[in-house]
């Protein structure tokens, strides 16, 4: 692996043209905030792994992350460099985003959340 060091944002290499970080936070059932992984995370972003790697998207950056901070709405994905959240429910929603708004670049407006603190 090549490190390098960047003095200004503009001397650091883009290594993703997209990365997408998704929540696969999973809290005991019962918990006051709930998670991501109790709404069914976990088959959706395992859907999404497998997709990237048969269409052989190596530009797209796929990153499990912890809590994302908004329980409720899960179970969420975020994609960068947009700054796009989504809250897909279905294997179907998961592929409409990779042919989309990954491979194709618009976004999937049906599944995007707006989220605020």
């Amino acid at each position: 692996m090549n490190v390098h060091v960047a003095s200004t944002f503009e001397d650091v290499p883009q290594l993703y043209k997209r990365h997408v970080f998704a929540c696969y936070t999973q809290r005991p059932a019962g918990h006051p905030r709930g998670s991501c992984g109790q709404q069914g995370a976990q088959p959706l972003w395992d859907r999404l792994s497998r997709k990237l790697e048969a269409e052989r998207l190596g530009e797209v950056g796929f990153t499990a992350a912890g809590c994302l901070g908004f329980c409720s709405a899960g179970p969420l994905m975020v994609v960068y460099p947009e700054g796009v959240w989504y809250a897909p429910k279905t294997p179907e929603d998961i592929d409409e985003i990779v042919e989309t708004h990954l491979k194709g670049g618009e976004l999937v407006e049906r599944l995007v959340v707006v989220l605020s603190r």
